[in-house]
């Protein structure tokens, strides 16, 4: 009979998300993990059959934890506006965890066009806020959060990595000049 496990699945997964949100994913390895739960490494492993594993669940709880930001931004207006300033608000707030789902390099390298779909299980649902926001097609919608997502994508980066300060003010103005011009631009092609 293997011996009873000292911490709970949830306890493990809680402590390593918790070190990653300080100090990245690099630094969840068992040793940081096991002090960080006042024990050794070896507890880890009656829950656990890999540091890999603990890695798995912890980038999911980042991505939903992420999501939350997400719905968050869906139920503003505009909606889609709000999922840009989120996105943003989550690089500010947690960035080990932005640099984690969104600076981390990929085994797949997709065209612009196909990025979103990739990296963003909220796609769908963001895409659908811009056809219903704007009016868009497909096309038109995608175009339109292709060349948002790089900008927002961009400013968030310039958080995360605290090579920039800005206020929610300016991220607002930002957001709201570029989608303006961006809508300008795709409605005027359709009535040409």
């Amino acid at each position: 009979m293997p011996p009873k496990a000292k911490f709970t699945r949830e306890e493990i997964i809680n402590a390593a998300f918790d070190l990653t949100r300080a100090q990245g994913l690099e630094a969840v390895t068992a040793r940081a993990l096991g002090e960080k739960l006042g024990s050794s490494a070896r507890p880890i492993f009656s829950v656990f059959e890999s540091m890999e594993e603990v890695h798995s669940e912890v980038l999911n709880a980042a991505r939903r934890l992420y999501t939350d930001f997400i719905n968050r931004g869906l139920r503003q207006t505009p909606a889609f506006k709000g999922v840009g300033l989120e996105y943003i608000r989550f690089a500010i707030d947690e960035p080990k965890l932005f640099m984690l789902l969104f600076m981390s390099e990929k085994e797949k390298k997709p065209s612009i066009n196909g990025v979103l779909p990739v990296i963003d299980e909220n796609y769908p649902v963001i895409l659908d806020s811009v056809k219903d926001s704007y009016g868009f097609d497909d096309e038109q919608a995608e175009r339109l959060y292709c060349h948002l997502w790089v900008y927002s994508h961009g400013i968030a980066v310039l958080c995360a990595t605290k090579l920039c300060r800005f206020t929610a003010e300016d991220i607002g103005n930002m957001l709201s000049e570029v989608c303006v011009a961006l809508i300008k631009e795709i409605k005027g092609e359709k009535n040409d």
